[in-house]
């Protein structure tokens, strides 16, 4: 069946085309009238966005998850963000896995193209790993969340709980529950519970790292000379970043927004709105209260995202990498781009220019639209946006305000980010002929 149905489409095609049929079918689903709490049947754009937000593991929401959704309904969306986190391509490889079937060529390259690694070889082990560690992870999120929500809501209702914010957060999805002590809330009522509040951002920035990193983390434990020049970059990218958001957090809303909190709430709270930009979604704090320096910092770190091959969306950190090496490169007129005491290829720099610049292009396009039909803030309007376009799903309160238009964008935007800009449009020229025939060279003047 796998093989059947990927016979004839090339990788992007498969996922742009798989990620719209998902979204499609749980649209559908969401629609139902058993999903909803009032018994009543979802309007289908309010039922589209949500689909689209899970499935492309965003969090920007509509209607509040706890009070409009029905359990049928919840479980239909945590289940659509399992999928959007791990890809269909991976759940797909592992049944055939499972009932034995044998993983030809076509599908490990598939599996490559999901996980965006560049060598085929070990696809198979890769799918066990990932899918293994990821249930591993939620497994241990859920236990440790459900111990401390268990207290506050019961057992059952703890437990239920513990498992959905699990499987949001190591998706990097931020859907949650909250919204049963006060519509659209997040995480606002645990922002100084350092337990919940470290497990959470665990969970998103392990998701978050990648099945890659995992790998090569396992392979070689802690010896940090002997990973790869990937693995390197990504550890130490994230690590800059999370840190050193961390700190800038901290200093511009010490006076302000964190006044009144605890030392410790400080800490987490400053950690946090580090770490969920990075396309987790949740939130301790109000964002719609944070300073415009917060705000800018905080567009700036949902549109880097996570790392390639994960649960996260953005440009990713690798492209923001590339991009900044090339112009230290091209500054200090040195031959070649050297990082790590590697060079990296041309090849490289191509893609993170063009991954850089379509989804700016798409971001700034967005803004420009929204802008033009709505009467809104324009940083607010960046953040919804680029938040939509990095898979992030924080919002300054914008998104229920959103009118159709304005949402049908929101949906292009969380789908294009989810897929990749460039495989989407890699799905449509894919199989196209191209004659490769170099025209005369000329020189312009740059800068």
């Amino acid at each position: 069946m796998f093989e059947k149905f990927t016979r004839k489409l090339s990788g992007p095609q498969l996922i742009a085309r798989g990620f719209l049929l998902i979204i499609l079918i749980g649209t559908v689903l969401l629609m139902l009238p058993v999903s909803a709490k009032s018994g009543e049947c979802t309007p289908f754009l309010s039922a589209l966005f949500t689909a689209t937000s899970a499935t492309c593991v965003t969090g920007l929401i509509v209607v509040d998850t706890f009070s409009h959704w029905s359990t049928f309904g919840q479980i239909i969306i945590i289940t659509l963000i399992q999928i959007g986190g791990l890809g269909f391509i991976s759940i797909g490889a592992t049944a055939s896995i499972l009932l034995g079937k044998k993983i030809g060529l076509k599908e490990r390259g598939l599996i490559q193209e999901s996980f965006n690694v560049i060598e085929i070889r070990g696809m198979v082990r890769l799918t066990k790993q990932a899918i293994v560690g990821t249930l591993l992870f939620e497994l241990i999120g859920a236990i440790i969340l459900s111990a401390c929500f268990i207290p506050r809501m019961g057992i059952g209702r703890g437990i239920y709980y513990g498992i959905f914010h699990s499987i949001s957060a190591f998706c990097n999805a931020g859907f949650d529950l909250m919204g049963r002590y006060e519509p659209f809330s997040s995480l606002t009522g645990y922002y100084d519970h350092p337990v919940v509040m470290i497990t959470i951002m665990l969970l998103v920035l392990i998701g978050g790292l990648g099945f890659i990193v995992w790998a090569d983390i396992r392979a070689h434990k802690w010896h940090f000379k002997k990973y790869a020049l990937h693995t390197k970059i990504v550890l130490s990218a994230t690590g800059i970043l999370l840190f050193g958001g961390a700190l800038l957090f901290f200093l511009m809303e010490n006076n302000r927004l964190f006044a009144d909190m605890t030392v410790t709430g400080k800490i987490l709270s400053s950690l946090f709105c580090s770490v969920t930009p990075r396309t987790a979604g949740f939130n301790t704090i109000d964002v719609a209260a944070l300073s415009e320096g917060s705000k800018l910092l905080t567009i700036l770190l949902m549109f880097i995202g996570g790392a390639p091959g994960s649960t996260a969306g953005g440009i990713k950190v690798t492209t923001i990498v590339v991009l900044l090496v090339c112009l230290k490169s091209n500054l200090t007129r040195t031959v070649g781009a050297d990082i790590f005491g590697r060079r990296l290829e041309n090849d490289a720099l191509h893609k993170a220019s063009a991954v850089f610049c379509t989804n700016l292009i798409l971001c700034i396009i967005g803004v420009l639209f929204i802008c033009g039909t709505q009467n809104f803030n324009g940083t607010d309007t960046m953040l919804e946006v680029f938040s939509a376009m990095g898979t992030v799903g924080m919002t300054a309160g914008l998104t229920t305000q959103l009118n159709t238009a304005s949402r049908i964008v929101i949906i292009l935007l969380m789908y294009l980010g989810r897929v990749g800009s460039l495989s989407f449009a890699m799905s449509f020229t894919d199989k196209k002929k191209i004659a490769h025939v170099l025209q005369p060279a000329e020189k312009i003047n740059i800068g």
